[in-house]
């Protein structure tokens, strides 16, 4: 909530863009970021301007070619975009922060409970056989792709994908859960709501994590808003997530940018977080 007392936390008029990274926020993800290769000439790029690029790409959802000339050039800065994302930067960038966010909230690394959602999300004028082809999503009426997030009750990302929106939730929730690869040992519990729900998922997710047991969150009043136990949680991030406007619909050819940017988004909402915190 806005109020006298806690407006300057979140003023960024000082900057030149406010996507830019404060001089905190550099801090925390400087020491993330590899250094460059042995053998060659110097690197002569500023890696702090790199990610200023990513950020204004992020926050307003522009064209690559509408990059600003006082930011790197748009081949440098995808180059940069695509590299981290292959070479596993962005991903361990993502759970540094993860772990010091829950740091910070005096919980352990691994959480023992998560939430899970989908959102569905139009897919922009494209076409071609180099993409990755959108789906139809009968319930929402939505032809485009679907954002399957895992988060844990603090609200903060744990894992994510994007595929098709003709995927039912069900199934798409297996892929997610299969796609932590032990990474959170002590997880036990999972919320969901009712597209969860029947044999066939929980089936399917005990051959990828046997121990975890979900439960199922249904609404109590048709037709009413309620605060629902826990899926509130999730619901939440969706909406901290959606305020980079590059989220706004899926404006990407492949499912794995179109991730990379929903991993950058909740890096900023991360280190945007660790950083109020500090004033």
């Amino acid at each position: 909530m806005w109020t006298n007392e806690n407006r300057g936390r979140y003023d960024r008029s000082g900057l030149r863009y406010p996507s830019d990274l404060t001089d905190e926020e550099w801090g925390i993800i400087s020491p993330l970021i590899p250094p460059a290769k042995r053998g060659g000439n110097k690197r002569t790029v500023v890696m702090r301007e790199v990610v200023n690029g990513l950020m204004y790409i992020l926050g307003t959802g522009c064209q690559w070619a509408a990059l600003p000339k006082d930011l790197p050039p748009r081949s440098t800065v995808n180059d940069y975009f695509c590299r981290w994302n292959h070479d596993g930067t962005l991903d361990r960038i993502h759970h540094a922060l993860h772990d010091r966010c829950r740091e910070m909230a005096g919980r352990n690394d691994s959480p023992t409970a998560a939430i899970i959602d989908s959102q569905s999300v139009k897919s922009a004028e494209k076409g071609g056989s180099l993409i990755d082809p959108p789906g139809f999503d009968a319930g929402k009426k939505i032809k485009g792709k679907k954002r399957h997030i895992l988060v844990d009750t603090q609200g903060f990302l744990m894992q994510a994908i994007v595929h098709s929106a003709d995927i039912q939730d069900r199934d798409g929730g297996v892929l997610l859960m299969g796609a932590l690869f032990g990474r959170y040992p002590s997880l036990l519990k999972l919320y969901a709501d009712s597209g969860y729900q029947g044999p066939k998922f929980q089936e399917e997710l005990k051959k990828v994590c046997r121990k975890i047991n979900v439960e199922i969150v249904k609404r109590t009043d048709a037709g009413k808003f309620v605060v629902l136990p826990r899926r509130w949680v999730v619901e939440r991030t969706i909406g901290w997530l959606n305020r980079c406007r590059r989220l706004a619909k899926d404006w990407e050819c492949l499912n794995q940018n179109a991730l990379a940017f929903l991993r950058w988004a909740s890096i900023r909402s991360m280190l945007r977080r660790l950083c109020q915190e500090r004033i």
